[in-house]
């Protein structure tokens, strides 16, 4: 598992990997700009920044011990001039056994960890119960059924038949784990009682390893997010954690003021 890490941090340097964090870091800053609480804990992967743009007070960036080595360095390294600084690692945990109580996170955020675990719908139970109610889980993840997953396939299809022409070393993404297909996800979320709030597809560029070609082909991800939008590369997920028979009271802005008591009429002698 380490060296399968260290591979996926080493792609992650490749034109696809810089490309594919540049499309994702986006996405993260959009959907945690407005999500409000307490506590925020990103499990996994420090070369994305995923909290830097949400306002929570206390914000933790949590990693397996197996990836702590490599990651600890990519997270020394700090980001370019003026970006904001990046989250200290504040604990080395199992992500399927996280050392919080029940109902004491606003928001979970899993770039890629459910692929890289060993037991991801163990993963996702332990976030299910650590999420206060109305809680958010961010996901991101490879879809199988994009090109890149599909040249990664044919590629682990040939290396498991012998085929040397498409062995080991033609794997276009890095060899760390099985992918979930989002269509599976969506399953595992709505066992949990996780509602999906929205999803979206990114990085439509075929599975080309330089960044002259990538570039391109960029005029693809526009045609893609219109033509093709679920054969995006990466997917990108967001699910609200829903307790039934629960509701929650907003703060009362406008207080409503006690009716005066109506007046009693008073008889008049004259």
């Amino acid at each position: 598992m380490p060296e399968k890490m260290n591979g996926l941090t080493e792609w992650f340097q490749t034109p696809p990997g810089q490309y594919l964090l540049g499309w994702e870091q986006a996405q993260f800053d959009l959907a945690v700009a407005d999500l409000f609480g307490y506590n925020a804990l990103q499990l996994g992967l420090p070369e994305l920044q995923t909290l830097r743009s949400n306002r929570m007070p206390h914000r933790w960036l949590a990693l397996p011990e197996e990836t702590l080595p490599a990651s600890t360095a990519a997270v020394d390294a700090g980001g370019a001039a003026g970006a904001p600084p990046r989250l200290n690692v504040a604990l080395v945990t199992d992500a399927a056994a996280l050392p919080f109580p029940a109902a004491s996170l606003d928001l979970v955020v899993l770039p890629h960890t459910l692929e890289l675990s060993a037991d991801p719908h163990q993963v996702l139970r332990e976030v299910e119960r650590v999420l206060v109610p109305e809680g958010r889980v961010v996901i991101s993840g490879f879809n199988p059924g994009s090109l890149w997953g599909l040249r990664q396939g044919r590629a682990r299809l040939c290396e498991r038949m012998g085929v040397s022409m498409l062995g080991a070393s033609n794997l276009f993404l890095p060899d760390a784990g099985d992918f979930i297909g989002p269509w599976r996800l969506r399953d595992w979320l709505q066992l949990l009682s996780l509602e999906l709030e929205s999803d979206r597809y990114g990085c439509y560029r075929p599975a080309m390893k330089t960044d002259q070609w990538l570039q391109r082909a960029a005029w693809m991800d526009r045609a893609g997010a219109r033509w093709w939008p679920i054969f995006g590369a990466v997917y990108f997920v967001v699910a609200v954690k829903r307790v039934r028979g629960m509701r929650l009271l907003g703060p009362a802005w406008k207080p409503r003021r006690a009716a005066s008591p109506a007046p009693v009429p008073v008889a008049n002698r004259r």
